[in-house]
This record gives C-alpha cells, structure tokens and sequence, in this order.
C-alpha cells in the first residue's frame, strides 16, 4: 500500500515548513533587536548573527538529499517498492532531517550532525536499492 510512504513524504514537507518558520522567526528577531538593518542584508546574508545564519543554512540543506528522497518516495510508489522496508527506510531518513535541524540550528556539534547526516543517506541508498531491486 502506497500509503506507507505517503505518510514521511508529508512528514518531510511539514519540517521544510517548520524550518522555514524557524529561518522567519530567526531572521525577524535579528531586525527586532537591531542586530541587522535590511541594507546590512540586502545583497549578502552574511551579516546576519549566527542563529539567523544557521537557520538559513539549514533550510538549505532541506533541499539538498531530500530532493533524492522525495524522488525515491516517487519511483517506490511507481514501482511498487512499497513494503515496510521501505516505510521504516523513509521514516529514519525524515527523523534523521529533524534530527539534524535540531543539531544544526541548535549546539551545532559537526562530528554529532554529520553522523545523523550519514544516516540518514544510508538509509537513501537502502531506499535506492529497494526501487532498484524492485525493477529488476
């Protein structure tokens, strides 16, 4: 059923938006206690503090692997690459996005986010070869 991997596909869309919302709020406080003025940020992000530049960063990287996961969820449901593998594969990538958000907008400890980060495209490339199997 293709449902399974419905689910952290919407799951997935859901923490782009959070992020987004937490880039909002992050970017606004830096306005708010006069950390930035909008000349100081118009042609460069640069300026911005560094919770605001976290942030931003990481809502960059929302659209980095998870575009391949979001292509992997689309080719399973065509494939019929649908079982439970593949539904705890999808929802181990998506917690290992939150879970790096956490880290990155929070301590931000590289060793610690890049280990998350390496999980999570392992559990891509288990995804990979679950579509991969699936057509052969």
């Amino acid at each position: 059923m293709t449902l399974k991997l419905i689910y952290p596909a919407l799951a997935m869309i859901l923490w782009i938006f959070v992020v987004a919302v937490i880039l909002m709020l992050r970017r606004k406080d830096a306005f708010a206690s006069g950390a930035v003025k909008t000349s100081d940020v118009s042609l460069s992000t640069e300026r911005y503090p560094a919770p605001a530049r976290l942030a931003s960063a990481n809502f960059s990287n929302q659209f980095e692997t998870p575009v391949v996961f979001f292509a992997l969820i689309m080719l399973a449901m065509e494939v019929g690459a649908t079982g439970y593998a593949m539904a705890v594969l999808a929802w181990l990538y998506v917690a290992t996005r939150v879970i790096h958000t956490l880290i990155h907008i929070g301590p931000n400890k590289l060793p610690l986010r890049g280990a998350v980060y390496g999980i999570g495209v392992i559990a891509l490339f288990g995804m990979w070869i679950g579509v991969l199997l699936a057509v052969l």
